[in-house]
């Protein structure tokens, strides 16, 4: 940089130093001229680049980011068709709640309304699916304007940012002591809430008064970092624990009050149901799958989610670990909790669940060929270490994996969340593996779902982030599939969904990775620790039956 660099810095500069300020350790990115000072700023700062092949990698990636470290993920776009592309990353982390920040770019500010390259009206396009979008108006303000949309992504639930920059207010330099720079931890206040001490009293009282309750565990568990109070709740007070998104894993598999596949029949049977951190959405039947007889409470960060689509009986907004640990103390010691009555009630859960397992135990051992993807999924979970994060990226197979495979440990869990967004997988793994490269990865795709962002798979060899990859390979989209049989019977199931006979292990190892076929159900297993000795990206292509469809596919809503 020249010598009158100390005396003046350029808005890539100061976006970069606001980043840093944040805690961001890596940006992704597809380049653009719009941009490249941005990067600049990220060099001198030690912020790495992670550059991609789509921009829906990038936003997406960004959204994995923050769900692993808890800290907001950042993506950084061109201006036009590099804003438009990562609009899908961005609407999918608004939907599941992930904190992160997409920076895009702008035509000059000269230039407004003139048709410059690329110009397109971001601002009005994000609005709807992001918690805070705006315009960077002046150099001096970009670093204030990256500190001011950090703070929105945390305002209530969590979500993500926008920023457009145009190129002339990013290119130009301003005197340092003009621009405001935040610095670290002084720009934005805990958000932390404790919830109302009178709701929280009272819960305590509804558990400890109760036979049979049952507990949700949504992917707000997670976000808070809730694991500890969850499980200390469950615990001590006996309560049977059911887990979705990314709350999947509070409990580790084998914990006696660790449940999974007797959820409707507990929230048909229970007289208290506590749901924390997951809405009334079409995950949860919209909450008519409660019994109506039951005493609803619902715990959320945010006011605007509780009470929507059910009437509830207490709702309490704030952090679920602070509300989870205030409930557990005001509850112990009391009778010991109600803890001791309700063992007939576990008993019966526990029944439940055995015969729900026992009922896919033929198909979780089939030797049919083609594999029933039971057995795949059966053989996936029992593959997964402690240290194995899971990411699910696909539509029938990863609804079967939902009932079968059960992480290790909390936040080794990874789907879309409720927007359904197909192709988060490979991002998802670029940036898992990137924020801890001390834990393995596994990530399953449907073959459409992989179609969708698996170009990327080459950055993946690029940066030199191994994975265990395993492609559900039944040549369709099988839930849609499964629906268009259906509505319209056989001679019209196949119209729109069908996909070619894709060999994904040759892909794979066209682009320097590790692949493998397996067509016999005996060879999944070995298959999969060839893939974790390579210390490769990996896909491992698994043929599977297209004729078999997850209970799930066959029971949704859109279909009856």
């Amino acid at each position: 940089m020249p010598d009158d660099s100390q005396d003046l810095i350029s808005g890539g500069h100061l976006v970069a130093k606001a980043l840093k300020a944040e805690g961001v350790e890596v940006i992704y990115t597809l380049c653009g001229g719009h941009i490249i000072d941005i990067y600049d700023g990220c060099v001198d700062e030690g912020i790495d680049v992670i550059d991609v092949r789509h921009e829906q990698v990038a936003a997406h990636a960004a959204d994995g980011y923050a769900r692993i470290t808890g800290k907001p993920g950042c993506a950084v776009v061109t201006a036009g068709p590099g804003t438009t592309d990562a609009v899908t990353g961005v609407a999918n982390a608004f939907r599941a709640e992930s904190p992160m920040l997409l920076i895009g770019g702008q035509g000059a500010h000269s230039q407004h309304k003139m048709g410059s390259l690329q110009d397109l009206p971001h601002v009005d396009m994000m609005a709807p699916i992001t918690k805070f979008a705006a315009t960077v108006p002046d150099t001096a303000r970009a670093a204030d304007m990256v500190s001011m949309a950090f703070r929105e992504c945390f305002h209530g639930a969590p979500g993500p940012s926008f920023l457009e920059i145009p190129r002339d207010v990013l290119d130009a330099k301003v005197p340092v002591d003009k621009a405001r720079v935040p610095q670290a931890g002084h720009y934005r206040a805990s958000t932390r809430g404790a919830g109302d001490p009178e709701s929280v009293q009272k819960l305590a009282d509804l558990l400890v008064q109760a036979e049979k309750p049952a507990i949700l565990l949504g992917s707000q568990v997670w976000t808070t970092r809730a694991t500890g109070a969850a499980t200390e709740l469950v615990r001590t007070l006996n309560v049977p624990a059911y887990m979705n998104g990314a709350g999947r894993g509070t409990l580790p598999p084998g914990d006696p009050h660790h449940f999974q596949l007797s959820r409707r029949y507990a929230f048909a049977g229970a007289d208290l149901i506590v749901i924390v951190g997951t809405p009334f959405d079409f995950r949860m039947g919209y909450g008519k799958r409660l019994s109506p007889d039951a005493t609803v409470v619902q715990i959320d960060l945010d006011y605007r989610t509780v009470g929507k689509n059910r009437d509830i009986d207490l709702g309490i907004v704030g952090d679920a670990g602070l509300i989870l640990s205030a409930v557990t103390q005001a509850a112990s010691g009391r009778i010991n909790g109600g803890a001791s009555k309700r063992k007939e009630w576990l008993d019966e859960l526990r029944a439940a669940e055995q015969a729900a397992i026992e009922k896919r135990l033929p198909n979780l051992r089939s030797d049919a060929s083609p594999i029933h993807p039971y057995r795949l999924v059966s053989e996936i979970n029992d593959f997964l270490t402690e240290d194995s994060i899971y990411i699910g990226d696909g539509g029938d197979i990863v609804t079967f994996s939902g009932q079968v495979v059960q992480p290790k440990s909390p936040g080794h869990w990874m789907d879309p969340g409720p927007l359904g967004t197909l192709g988060v997988g490979v991002p998802f793994v670029m940036a898992a593996k990137q924020a801890r490269p001390d834990k393995e990865v596994v990530a399953l795709f449907g073959d459409g779902a992989f179609s969708l962002t698996g170009w990327d798979f080459e950055t993946l060899v690029r940066f030199d982030l191994p994975f265990v990859g395993i492609v559900g390979n039944n040549s369709s989209m099988n839930q849609i599939r499964y629906g268009q049989k259906a509505k319209y019977g056989e001679a019209r199931e196949r119209v729109g969904n069908t996909l070619g006979d894709v060999p994904y292990d040759q892909f794979a190892r066209m682009l320097g990775g590790h692949g493998e076929e397996v067509r016999d159900p005996a060879d999944i297993g070995p298959a999969l620790r060839r893939a974790r000795e390579s210390g490769k990206p990996s896909l491992i292509n698994v043929w599977v039956d297209p004729d078999a469809y997850a209970p799930g596919t066959m029971n949704q809503t859109m279909y009856k």
